[in-house]
């Protein structure tokens, strides 16, 4: 019975679990976007947005917490750079899960998640027009 036991272990043991969901983190970092399973791209979301919040802090102690999580100095230090500003900004909420379909052979279910502030078609703000509306004048006749 799994009551209360809230996370996913992918068929995987504890050690292999871990050295996926930090590679996949890793590589969800410096390429913006991993296509994946749906239960490994939701277990990832769960594992990574800590990560990201715990990067908001700009110190050496942060930095060390969030190695021992990643293990790849590539990675840390992106996720440090000017470029990660408009992420830091965000209360949360940092990933976005898109369902893609089915593997052909074992009809798994795919998705690919990415970094919500790195895709231009989603958060491209559209143009506000002004709204025009007609309105019959009123002559000084029929007053």
């Amino acid at each position: 019975m799994d009551h209360r036991n809230k996370n996913n272990h992918l068929g995987r043991k504890y050690g292999h679990r871990q050295s996926l969901l930090s590679n996949m983190a890793s590589s969800l970092i410096k390429k913006k976007r991993v296509f994946t399973t749906l239960a490994k791209a939701k277990a990832l979301r769960k594992y990574v947005e800590p990560i990201i919040t715990k990067s908001k802090v700009n110190t050496t102690h942060s930095k060390r917490n969030i190695f021992s999580y990643l293990r790849d100095k590539i990675a840390v230090s992106e996720l440090f750079k000017d470029t990660f500003e408009k992420v830091r900004e965000r209360p949360g909420g940092y990933t976005r899960i898109i369902k893609t379909g089915f593997r052909l052979g074992d009809q798994a279910p795919l998705s690919l998640i990415e970094l919500v502030d790195f895709n231009e078609i989603y958060t491209y703000k559209k143009k506000i027009r002004p709204v025009r509306r007609s309105r019959k004048k009123i002559k000084k006749s029929e007053q």
